[in-house]
């Protein structure tokens, strides 16, 4: 099957969400006028919120799935499993003698499916996110897996690195990957505005003391963090600055919340609650968040920065919604399959 062509612009783009998580992807992607019809995720929790928001459960393990189940569509969006690629995820693995990559059986493979449907419904374009450290992996192998994959299943490959603490305020750098079916169109990451962001703006007033850090948990930090300052490891509490921006939020926040500690007057310092959370990946205050603490801690450190994948969602929708250009276009494939495109 063939991915929809010739749209005008009073015709939404349609796109799916696979590996949705919470719908991150799909909310940027609404935003820019996209249509989803079709989402995927596993996991119970995260469907939990995601049908409180959009109002759909998704489809369960995606490979599970038959590709002739999925309705046409444009834009194929997946922020597919990290775990095997990111730092954090290789050093567990790796202490617990389990393989990593593309040799993980349970999550590493999952690219494998978005392969799959690519290659079987032929959309226009697609959108993926990762951990940055993806691109250097296994000595890069894997993003050269990746890379030469998509080429070639026939479609083109750019990449670019970005942090989002420009619209938000969190140091949080995250590996993009786009690609177009037809050759005619060009894509350039869009530039990204400096908005200044501060911690101190997404904080709410009144807090739980239950998100205040025990006088026990406060004193483990402070003398954990000392021990690695003297042994020369940059290991500890991120106390912020609440005129500045935080360190990333990981999905292991629920642990003890240490990564970004919100300093207080007169008294010990506290955790960020699943609301803030929340705003410092950008969601709206109206998103819903129906599960536990613990959850949602999980479900926001794993998610995407809704406005910068907005900024990217606008320009691919963009591009779909233009003539692509084919004056006297060839496409060449070098020895190092590298897509060249020559007028």
């Amino acid at each position: 099957m063939t991915g929809r062509t010739g749209k005008t612009k009073n015709k939404p783009m349609k796109f799916i969400d696979l590996f949705a998580g919470i719908g991150g992807i799909r909310l940027a992607f609404e935003r820019a006028g996209a249509e989803c019809v079709f989402s995927s995720e596993w996991n119970k929790f995260a469907q939990q919120t995601y049908v409180k928001n959009f109002g759909e459960v998704p489809a369960g393990d995606i490979r599970q799935i038959d590709a002739t189940d999925i309705p046409d569509f444009d834009i194929l969006c997946g922020g597919f499993p990290c775990q095997p690629f990111s730092i954090a995820g290789v050093s567990k693995k790796l202490s617990l003698n389990k393989p990593h990559g593309f040799n993980d059986q349970t999550q590493g493979t999952l690219f494998y499916e978005i392969l799959r449907i690519l290659n079987q419904k032929r959309p226009e374009a697609f959108f993926l996110e990762n951990v940055k450290n993806l691109e250097s992996h296994d000595k890069k192998k894997t993003f050269s897996i990746i890379r030469e994959a998509l080429l070639d299943s026939g479609y083109s490959f750019q990449y670019k690195v970005i942090n989002a603490k420009s619209l938000v305020p969190q140091n949080r750098e995250r590996i993009f990957i786009i690609g177009f079916r037809d050759p005619g169109r060009e894509f350039r990451f869009p530039e990204i505005p400096n908005l200044n962001p501060k911690i101190k703006d997404i904080l709410e007033k009144k807090v739980p003391e239950k998100y205040t850090l025990s006088d026990h948990l406060w004193q483990y930090l402070q003398g954990h963090a000392e021990k690695h300052r003297i042994r020369g490891n940059g290991f500890g509490f991120g106390l912020v600055d609440l005129n500045n921006h935080s360190r990333t939020l990981s999905a292991r926040y629920y642990k003890d919340g240490s990564e970004i500690l919100i300093p207080q007057k007169g008294k010990n310092p506290r955790r960020l609650t699943p609301r803030e959370c929340a705003r410092l990946q950008g969601y709206p205050d109206s998103f819903e968040i129906p599960v536990s603490d613990t959850q949602a801690y999980k479900q926001f450190g794993n998610s995407v920065a809704v406005p910068l994948v907005e900024i990217i969602a606008r320009q691919v929708v963009s591009i779909l919604n233009e003539k692509p250009k084919r004056k006297n276009r060839q496409i060449i494939r070098k020895k190092t399959k590298q897509l060249v495109i020559i007028d």
